[in-house]
């Protein structure tokens, strides 16, 4: 029963489509008519007309009944026997209209026969393999049609669903990212504040600035690298501030056109530099950031020194692993990451096709 509940949902077209399907067919039949085969230009529509029906009759049971009960949870031997059953079954009464009624209509007596014998047309015609056969593959042709035009239809569907399914991703990440950033940065304020320090204005506008960026600068799916690269700045002088002279940074850039980047995913891997590099480290520690534009790709790479005496932590960080789900759904193979770890230096490269 939940099968046949879910079927219209598969195959469902509007009524109107199906109409106009069987008014296509029905002409293309009219207009390919070779009258000499027939005797009339009545007879020639009427034989179109039922050969229509039966295609009709076989059409609907197994659009709703064979395929989405059998041959889709793959059932293939009762689908199989499912569509011989129903072949045989239309053929059966495409004989029996054929031989008793359409015939003996349309029949023209000639000097030793004036009565068309119904019951002699129907054996020999209704148990003719060869003529099932070919029946059956007009039969099947309108039913084909429909199968593929509904197959790229639910395609269609499909590939709008994953791009929904995709932004819907990259919001819960950004929506993830922002408050491990913004709980960092609050907490360097926290401490500026706790001190009374003079450099909590500067926090705060660099902060402010920040956040403008991050509620209506990051709403786009890609937005200007120029953008990000101030955004990085910014954290970058709020770090200064937190660390002072505890961290050595070198942030060299070589961007001479104007290109886009998919927002928060180079901020992300700094972030990772100093929570579990800087952030451990209880004496001196170093890191250097390069973002270059070379042709039509983005070079970023990063290092930072590893803590020789490291200030425990159980936390672990969500920034990394987002950002990879992130490269992942929005540049597909279009990047190239590449991250090792040496005795006292951690190095992250990423290469990004730019947009």
């Amino acid at each position: 029963m939940n099968n046949i509940k879910k079927t219209p949902s598969f195959f469902g077209i509007p009524p109107f489509k199906h109409a106009l399907f069987w008014l296509i067919v029905y002409t293309y039949f009219i207009l390919t008519l070779d009258i000499e085969y027939f005797g009339s230009y009545k007879e020639a529509i009427e034989s179109k007309t039922i050969l229509i029906f039966i295609q009709i009759v076989i059409a609907y049971p197994c659009l709703y009944l064979l395929i989405p009960r059998y041959l889709i949870p793959k059932k293939h031997l009762r689908f199989s026997i499912g569509l011989l059953l129903l072949l045989v079954v239309a053929y059966m009464i495409l004989t029996c209209i054929m031989e008793f009624y359409y015939q003996p209509k349309y029949f023209v007596s000639t000097g030793t026969l004036t009565k068309y014998d119904s019951i002699k047309g129907f054996w020999s015609y209704g148990f003719n393999i060869q003529m099932f056969a070919s029946r059956s593959i007009k039969f099947l042709t309108p039913t084909t049609l429909l199968v593929i035009a509904k197959f790229y239809k639910e395609q269609q569907t499909l590939l709008q669903m994953n791009e929904q399914k995709k932004s819907s991703e990259l919001n819960t990440l950004k929506h993830q990212l922002n408050p491990h950033f913004l709980f960092n940065t609050l907490n360097n304020l926290y401490s500026l504040s706790v001190t009374k320090s003079d450099e909590a204005p500067e926090v705060i506008e660099k902060l402010s600035e920040m956040l403008d960026h991050m509620l209506y600068g990051c709403n786009d799916k890609f937005v200007s690298l120029n953008k990000e690269i101030e955004l990085i700045e910014n954290y970058l002088a709020l770090e200064r501030v937190r660390y002072s002279d505890r961290v050595d940074i070198t942030f060299t850039k070589e961007v001479e056109k104007e290109v886009k980047v998919a927002p928060l995913i180079l901020l992300t891997f700094v972030e990772n530099a100093f929570k579990h590099g800087v952030s451990q480290e209880l004496e001196k520690a170093d890191m250097r950031i390069q973002i270059r534009v070379k042709g039509n790709h983005i070079y970023f790479t990063i290092s930072n020194s590893i803590a020789t005496n490291k200030v425990t932590s159980n936390k672990e960080g969500i920034g990394l692993n987002n950002v990879k789900k992130q490269l992942e759904l929005l540049y597909k193979k279009e990047y190239s990451l590449g991250i090792k770890k040496e005795k006292d230096r951690f190095y992250i490269s990423l290469k990004l096709l730019s947009k």
